[in-house]
């Protein structure tokens, strides 16, 4: 467990004009007012008050966000010298995602627990992530890429159950949307970790901005999986079925159910939508209506494979149960026997022609 004696503030500032308290230390705290966050914590060392006002340190928060200060200044009081530091939390872009703000007595700060911003572009359904990611724990350098679909994103995750949430927020960022979370990231290499997501609709960039805390794994309650999932999921995989939710509107997989159906290239790639054939994304999209409806309903599309040939795939479709507010659907998807392609015209894919094939082998192995 971290020291959170005296913890570091990070307030969120995704939205033009807002700032809010995505969490204190290790704790939560959904999008609370800054201002009354900080002279709560501010009770806990009176000291500064000597020297400092609320609203100096409001002038120091706001230098960080507009201008990206770093400031470590220190203060004097009858208690002897205390520190004020704050940290700006940069995206891809390098906007400020996040001000990180300490005050407390020389010589007692805890190190500041890593944080990057991330933001997703609804044109290209891609997350932009900056190299600054790999400071956090459970990734990887060698992991890191610029962009990735938020399908890889949530393979990343461990036994996370709040995918539609997410899913509506990307696809329809509504004006004042926002959403906070916690995930473990999936069993690996790395040691196990834990990250905090907080995320804001971004309607004026047709996207939305995220920031992406390092907590400690420790400081939360371990999840029990359900039994039914546990035992689904394996029946799954000893029968190779393979299952996912597709986004119908923009004809890409936002998540796999099951394990990824291992011919199918549908992660590192430019577009997400290149995993399946730009001819037959009208052909998920015109079944909107019958999965609408509560019908099932199957077709043959051409998915993109790890040697960079578009090869057709059976898909069987059914409605997402419960509905979210975008057009969601559970698609099946099963391989069409070798003597069968020949039907359906197999077509290399052209963004793979400037790929090294070490480079195609070694992110599909």
């Amino acid at each position: 467990m971290r020291n959170s004696a005296t913890p570091w503030i990070t307030i969120e500032t995704l939205l033009p004009g807002a700032m809010s308290v995505a969490s204190v230390g290790e704790t939560a705290r959904n999008f609370a007012g800054w201002p009354r966050v900080l002279q709560r914590q501010l009770a806990r060392t009176p000291a500064v008050y000597d020297s400092l006002s609320a609203a100096d340190i409001g002038e120091a928060v706001w230098a960080t966000r507009t201008r990206a200060a770093t400031i470590d200044a220190t203060i004097p009081t009858r208690s002897g010298p205390h520190v004020l530091r704050t940290r700006p939390v940069f995206g891809p872009a390098g906007d400020v995602h996040a001000v990180r703000l300490w005050v407390g007595a020389a010589g007692t700060g805890a190190p500041e627990p890593a944080a990057v911003g991330a933001s997703w572009d609804l044109a290209s359904q891609t997350i932009a992530l900056p190299s600054g990611i790999t400071r956090l724990s459970g990734i990887a350098a060698t992991d890191y890429a610029p962009r990735i679909s938020i399908a890889e994103l949530f393979q990343q995750l461990s036994d996370f159950d709040r995918h539609a949430e997410v899913l509506d927020l990307l696809y329809a960022p509504e004006p004042g949307a926002a959403l906070q979370f916690e995930a473990d990231t999936a069993p690996g290499p790395q040691p196990r970790a834990r990250w905090r997501i907080t995320l804001r609709a971004r309607p004026d960039l047709a996207g939305a901005w995220w920031l992406i805390e390092d907590i400690d794994p420790d400081a939360a309650t371990p999840r029990r999986l359900a039994l039914e999932w546990v035992g689904l999921r394996e029946a799954h995989r000893r029968a190779g079925n393979y299952l996912a939710i597709v986004q119908l509107e923009h004809a890409g997989i936002a998540h796999w159910l099951t394990d990824p159906a291992p011919w199918i290239r549908w992660d590192r790639l430019p577009r997400p939508t290149d995993v399946f054939h730009p001819d037959d994304r009208r052909r998920l999209a015109e079944l909107g209506d019958r999965i609408r409806a509560g019908d099932a309903a199957g077709t043959t599309v051409r998915v993109l494979t790890t040697t960079g040939d578009y090869l057709p795939t059976s898909v069987l479709v059914y409605p997402y149960p419960g509905y979210s507010a975008r057009p969601l659907i559970l698609a099946q998807f099963v391989r069409i026997a070798d003597d069968l392609w020949p039907e359906m015209p197999s077509q290399r894919s052209a963004f793979l022609d400037w790929v090294p094939d070490s480079a195609v082998a070694g992110c599909c192995t």
